[in-house]
């Protein structure tokens, strides 16, 4: 895209704010459609992100005029489109909504480590599998996934629908295809903390599968279908209960826990003391979510506090805004911890210590 020259400031309309006016002008070969997509649904969502600008559209120029801080978000946020549209990634209106967050965050000098684009988030491939690619959408997600390359264990902290398992499953296919391990490993506490497998009927295949189909499907995917028996037959890929990991030392391993948030104090210990040389671990789990029986303290919870510091052991923290399914997931949680909040006022309030139940506090 080329720009002409922008931002000039004129006479302040409100006597406060400096306005400015830019003008872009998108290259032929990106069809406009690209650019505000479908029934202008993506001019839409950048128009009321900034209700106070007035931006038009003339054949392939778009002019923003506005406060010059917003129309300088809105130049930028026009460069970063087009860095994704070269790729020949689309955008969609979620890809653009998480841009413009990403961009006012970099504004106001928000979150930690390097100034990521949102184009360098957007087009960050994981891997290719079955007709799509599975790349993060958010700048955490981006550097959570940066960090299971740097790190030997990772903890991917955060609520439902982040995508902290999904993302390490691809990161694990995509080491074994690129041969970094030979097997991927994946593992979640069964029934609850105490794995009582023996109370619930049936098999013990019929006992331990509904616990771990979240895994299966996730596998199902990112691989052909028809390989994933040949491969769990083979040993390549193993899923099995935390229960089953005791004892053993995994070497050349890609190995994820799922669920982290229901394991005790001493099956953390155990789980993080399996690994073995040329591996990696990454854990998952939400600490809002623990099921562990009253008076039992997270695993999960305690390990922060334990490792934080330790080199080569990295804490990802995902939140609500980094939530990938539908937008009122995000807005739920959201609720729930504003709901926990305001709860632990009122205990505090009344002078209330009772603790424990279902957040194993």
């Amino acid at each position: 895209m080329t720009q002409t020259p922008t931002a000039h400031d004129g006479a302040p309309l409100d006597g406060t704010h400096a306005q400015a006016r830019a003008l872009f002008t998108v290259p032929a070969k990106h069809p406009m459609v690209t650019v505000l997509g479908s029934g202008d649904s993506l001019l839409r969502v950048i128009e009321d992100s900034f209700p106070d600008a007035d931006i038009h559209v003339r054949g392939n120029q778009v002019t923003a005029v506005g406060d010059a801080a917003e129309v300088a978000l809105i130049q930028r946020l026009f460069d970063q489109m087009m860095l994704v549209l070269r790729t020949g990634q689309p955008m969609t209106e979620d890809a653009v909504e998480r841009s413009i967050a990403m961009l006012r965050a970099s504004e106001n000098g928000e979150g930690e480590g390097g100034q990521e684009t949102p184009a360098e988030v957007l087009t960050q491939n994981i891997l290719s599998s079955r007709g799509r690619t599975i790349r993060p959408k958010t700048l955490n997600q981006k550097r959570y996934v940066d960090a299971i390359d740097k790190h030997t264990i990772v903890f991917g902290i955060g609520p439902a629908g982040t995508g902290k398992t999904y993302l390490a499953m691809a990161k694990a296919v995509q080491a074994l295809q690129s041969k970094q391990v030979t097997r991927i490993i994946l593992t979640r506490p069964a029934v609850e903390a105490g794995e009582r497998l023996g109370f619930l009927p049936g098999t013990l295949f019929e006992k331990i599968d509904p616990y771990l189909r979240p895994l299966y499907d996730a596998l199902h995917d990112m691989l052909d279908p028809d390989s994933i028996p040949k491969l769990m037959a083979s040993g390549t890929i193993e899923v099995a209960p935390l229960a089953y990991m005791r004892g053993r030392t995994l070497n050349d391993a890609f190995i994820i826990l799922d669920e982290a948030q229901n394991t005790s104090p001493e099956q953390m210990k155990m789980f993080l003391t399996r690994l073995g040389f040329d591996s990696k671990i990454v854990i998952t789990g939400d600490i809002t979510q623990v099921d562990l029986p009253g008076g039992t303290k997270s695993g999960l919870r305690q390990v922060r506090e334990i490792l934080e510091g330790v080199p080569d052991v990295h804490f990802s923290t995902l939140t609500s805004q980094d939530v990938v399914r539908h937008k009122l997931v995000g807005r739920i949680v959201d609720a729930y911890e504003q709901y926990d909040i305001r709860n632990e006022g009122r205990k505090a309030g009344r002078g209330d210590s009772r603790g424990g139940g279902r957040n194993g506090k």
